[in-house]
């Protein structure tokens, strides 16, 4: 019976470390979220970038057809989900800096950009 007396004042105490550790591994795994989500945002701009370039110095390439080039790699970031902040053709290469959405995190509005180049040679 003295065992008994001499542990009771520390009933519940795993309690609070349970819910300490809980606390710190909800943190944790809502940053791994973000991490991932930042990356995952950064591939899908990146992949956007890239073919609205290619569109863009095909364009450019074409001789004979009539397409504005920024046009063509506007419609091309748009239908990947991306916006197309910039174009600048130069001879017959373009450079394209597209944006897209980041995760959702509660603090801040985030979005991704990617710079892509293309042309021959």
């Amino acid at each position: 019976m003295t065992a008994r007396r001499e542990h009771a004042g520390e009933r519940g105490a795993a309690t609070v470390l349970v819910v300490a550790m809980a606390g710190v591994l909800a943190f944790v795994m809502a940053g791994l979220a973000a991490a991932g989500g930042l990356v995952t945002a950064q591939r899908r701009a990146q992949a956007a970038a890239d073919l609205a370039a290619l569109a863009g110095a095909g364009a450019l390439v074409d001789v004979g057809a009539a397409v504005d080039p920024c046009g063509l790699a506007a419609r091309v970031a748009r239908a990947n989900a991306a916006v197309l902040d910039a174009c600048a053709p130069d001879g017959l290469t373009i450079r394209v800096t597209v944006s897209v959405d980041g995760p959702d995190v509660p603090w801040r509005d985030v979005r991704v950009t990617a710079d892509a180049r293309a042309g021959p040679g």
